[in-house]
């Protein structure tokens, strides 16, 4: 963070210092909620959860080098006390953005968000110092934290927002006001708590109705593809660019295909000219957040061709998304568990089935190993049942549906599909599913793990791995 002192940041959040010596004592190193992540002149802001309450490590994060605590009470070590530590940390985030004046880029939609964040950022890293959160820390804490780390030197701050209802999304864009808004797409993820599409978009759009005015530098960056994301033109007084693989869009992509490794590749063409885009990247999702960043980058000014090798050349860099990992026997592990909605878990689908596509010739095999989509409500059975069908029309090798009811459903899909022998079956936990995929998986078989963040799939990949490549049975 930017150096500020003690009595800055109390005016700055309304607070009141308490046990602080010096006022002048100056914070000069970042923001954190965690006392074991301390730094010598750290701000350790404490939250009080439900399993544990940060003011109770107040002592042990000022012993540890913070130069104070955001405290919502005064806890015996120099504090500044506020009445709500997440509204003072937003506002703390907020004047340090206003003052460093540098080019925030939001981004949201219902699928690839964090994807096309580490993508954006790994482009833009090449046009100066970039900021952006590791993983998706896209909520009220997660995303002044991330803002926090900015610095003088930082050009470019990129910030995932996420939503779980109406006015989220405004509140996050008051914090660290966008210059470029991205929206992504408008799918059925969390639509039980929205009540449908149309609401999620009223959420998504709210990003580009805070872009400022098209003179003072607004951009919405819009997909082309998704009429609900197209509409939100007239939602925004700032300049659209349009990404996509529709003619019209400014940013489109034309000859996409997968590799025989299911790795997307494509001609990119922007306003300023285009190359060729093959990426390390698997399934074809990632075009769209690919052109969605190649968006971006060329507003800030990055010719075509240094944009397509970018792309090429980026990697993932958040954990449980598509991570895949070749054992030595030859068994492939695609680790998608972070989480899951309709339109993820098809495009999962999708990638697995073109990655099993030269396994298959060697007589190997796609697994596909699927627990609940969270937040569905009424839609819920309707798309378990309709990912299990999908997997039977993609050909999967067999699907392996974990947990409770929501897996049922799945299973039931499948086997409604046609899928009435050994394709299909439904396990009661993770640990039944390691010990059926122990037993019965061969080299060269590909397993793609995949399920909301809450069941924790992530462990029946980790377990795969923790084998070292040996095949039991």
């Amino acid at each position: 963070m930017i150096a500020l002192s003690l009595a800055e940041i109390a005016a700055i959040v309304g607070g009141q210092q308490h046990d602080i010596p010096d006022p002048d004592a100056r914070v000069t190193g970042p923001v954190v909620i965690d006392s074991r992540a301390v730094e010598p002149g750290s701000l350790f802001a404490a939250f009080a959860g439900e399993q544990v309450d940060g003011h109770d490590y107040a002592e042990r994060a000022v012993e540890a080098g913070a130069t104070a605590v955001l405290a919502a009470r005064p806890v015996g070590v120099p504090a500044i006390v506020v009445a709500d530590v997440e509204r003072a940390l937003g506002a703390l985030a907020r004047a340090v953005v206003e003052r460093l004046g540098t080019t925030v880029v939001g981004i949201t939609g219902s699928a690839g968000k964090t994807s096309t964040k580490d993508l954006i950022a790994q482009l833009l890293q090449r046009l100066g110092a970039t900021v952006w959160p590791p993983g998706s820390l896209n909520n009220e804490i997660g995303l002044p934290l991330t803002a926090l780390r900015a610095t003088e030197e930082t050009r470019h701050l990129v910030l995932e927002m996420g939503a779980r209802g109406i006015g989220h999304i405004r509140y996050l864009a008051e914090l660290t006001p966008p210059r470029i808004g991205v929206v992504l797409n408008v799918g059925t993820a969390h639509v039980g708590e929205f009540g449908g599409r149309e609401q999620i978009a009223v959420a998504k759009g709210e990003l580009v109705e805070a872009l400022p005015a098209a003179e003072a530098g607004g951009v919405a960056v819009l997909n082309a593809d998704d009429p609900l994301v197209r509409a939100m033109t007239s939602r925004t007084k700032a300049r659209t660019l349009f990404f996509g693989e529709a003619p019209e869009a400014d940013v489109r992509a034309e000859n996409v295909r997968l590799t025989a490794t299911g790795q997307p590749a494509f001609t990119l063409h922007t306003p300023t000219g285009c190359g060729d885009v093959t990426m390390q990247l698997y399934g074809e999702h990632h075009v769209s957040n690919a052109l969605a960043a190649a968006a971006v980058a060329h507003e800030l000014g990055m010719p075509a061709e240094e944009i397509a090798s970018a792309l090429s050349g980026a990697g993932q860099l958040s954990r449980w998304r598509m991570e895949v990992t070749e054992r030595a026997d030859g068994v492939t592990i695609v680790n998608d568990a972070y989480n899951a909605n309709p339109e993820s878990m098809r495009a999962a689908l999708r990638a697995l089935a073109a990655m099993g596509a030269a396994a298959a010739a060697k007589g190997a095999r796609t697994w596909a190993v699927l627990g609940r989509m969270a937040e569905l409500g009424e839609e819920s059975l309707a798309e378990h049942d309709a990912v299990g069908r999908l997997a039977v029309r993609l050909n999967v090798g067999k699907l392996v549906a974990v947990g409770g009811r929501e897996a049922a459903w799945l299973q039931m899909g499948a086997y409604n599909e046609g899928s009435w022998g050994e394709e299909s079956v439904h396990v009661s936990d993770a640990q039944a599913a390691v010990d059926l995929l122990r037993s019965e998986l061969r080299p060269g078989d590909v397993v793609l793990v995949k399920a909301s963040r809450s069941v924790g799939l992530e462990w029946v990949a980790e377990q795969l791995l923790a084998v070292d490549g040996e095949v039991a049975g």
